[in-house]
């Protein structure tokens, strides 16, 4: 699942970056949320993939306060983005005449980058803490079930909910060598 979501993210921002039909505000949005997924997938899955190998559930205290900032930061800033991505399809949809001229690559760059600010500081703590205290009253093996839901389940399907059922994103995928060959596969989707 770990590599099914990081190769499907990878594709979507290879194929948005070599594109230049695909350089607009709702496809910038997109690359963007493909990053932060597999930065989001990156931060627990590799840790849960060695304990598994070696049967142990250690971790140490600095290394589980790192885990858990890029957890919460990389959290929220896949919400802020998704709601970046709302404002952007109202904006396409309810005044598709100003579409242009509100959504300028400036305010593109604006917007993400006050996504990425507010992850830092606004989920960081508030996530953090919360996270922290309610860990203890939960069972561990519907704990494990929700958390395995959210952190690998979620990010692997983002790529083909937003993305690989667009036949913008297909056709900038067809053009990549080798990629023919998955082209059945696609097309009968």
């Amino acid at each position: 699942m770990h590599l099914i979501t990081v190769f499907g993210n990878l594709l979507i921002i290879l194929a948005v970056s070599s594109d230049s039909h695909l350089h607009t505000p709702m496809y910038f949005f997109l690359a963007n949320l493909s990053f932060v997924d597999i930065c989001f997938i990156s931060t627990t899955v590799p840790k849960m993939l060695w304990n598994i190998q070696v049967q142990s559930k250690v971790i140490t205290y600095s290394g589980c306060i790192t885990q858990m900032y890029f957890f919460v930061l990389f959290t929220g800033l896949d919400v802020l983005l998704l709601t970046v991505m709302a404002y952007d399809r109202f904006v396409a949809i309810c005044h598709p005449l100003h579409y242009a001229v509100i959504m300028k690559p400036w305010l593109c760059g604006l917007l993400v980058l006050l996504s990425w600010i507010l992850i830092v500081s606004l989920f960081s703590c508030t996530s953090l803490g919360v996270y922290l205290s309610s860990a203890a009253t939960q069972s561990s093996h519907a704990s494990a079930v929700a958390s395995v839901m959210y952190t690998v389940v979620t990010p692997m399907l983002n790529p083909f909910i937003y993305s690989l059922r667009n036949k913008d994103i297909k056709r900038a995928l067809m053009r990549f060598p080798g990629m023919a060959a998955l082209k059945g596969s696609i097309v009968l989707d």
